[in-house]
């Protein structure tokens, strides 16, 4: 009976760790990419080859691949993509740089105001890369939930929550009203307000490219957002 027992339970071990090896393995399993998506990129182009760019491409691409830029995806991601037309990337990353970095907001209320609008956009990749930056920009994992799940801005700092209202409006509505403009211009003022409403555009302006050229998320990276 000690010999049965002992064999039964050999068994049943030997089950258990087969069925977690199989689980293991599939968890580990790179994800199937669509079949026109390129793996080298996770998008419908191949990444583009500096070697095969004129003079003035290759300076561009020195810009954008520079290990020092201030990225969250590297070129796996919306500056991959426009390198395809290395003139517009040249502006672009100018104009990304201004609205990101230059405009006098806090990294917080950048990241708020790019939260809000990729989730308005129902970006999956571009709320991926923001969530991140946003809570290693200090906002709270509670605000982050009342931009995801587009709870009431009850109790939320007020310029932040006009931010937030702003880009509901602006995007989930397609009008602002004349009170939400009101309160945006009294907090941001003239300079300000057009400075919000243009790094909110240029995201949305990111998520079309990121839709069209049907970006991945990146290896291993979970959707983040409510299902549809």
């Amino acid at each position: 009976m000690i010999i049965i027992r002992s064999k039964r339970i050999e068994l049943v071990l030997l089950a258990v760790v087969g069925a977690a090896s199989v689980f293991v393995a599939q968890a580990q399993a790179p994800t199937a990419l669509p079949k026109d998506v390129y793996a080298d990129s996770r998008f419908r182009l191949p990444l583009p080859k500096r070697d095969e760019m004129d003079d003035a491409g290759k300076k561009v691409y020195d810009r954008i691949a520079d290990p020092s830029r201030n990225s969250l995806v590297g070129l796996q991601g919306p500056a991959g993509i426009r390198l395809a037309s290395p003139q517009l990337a040249n502006y672009m990353e100018d104009v990304n740089n201004y609205v990101r970095y230059q405009t006098g907001f806090s990294a917080r209320l950048t990241e708020i105001a790019i939260m809000t609008t990729a989730r308005e956009m129902d970006h999956q990749f571009e709320w991926a890369a923001h969530e991140k930056a946003g809570l290693k920009a200090g906002v709270e994992p509670a605000l982050i939930d009342i931009i995801k799940y587009r709870k009431p801005l009850t109790g939320v700092v007020e310029k932040e929550a006009v931010t937030i209202q702003l880009g509901r409006e602006l995007f989930g509505q397609r009008k602002v009203s004349s009170e939400t403009f009101a309160q945006a211009l009294r907090l941001y003022g003239k300079k300000g307000l057009v400075d919000l409403v243009s790094l909110m555009s240029q995201y949305t302006a990111t998520a079309a490219l990121l839709t069209a050229f049907d970006m991945q998320l990146p290896e291993g990276q979970k959707a983040l957002l409510p299902a549809k």
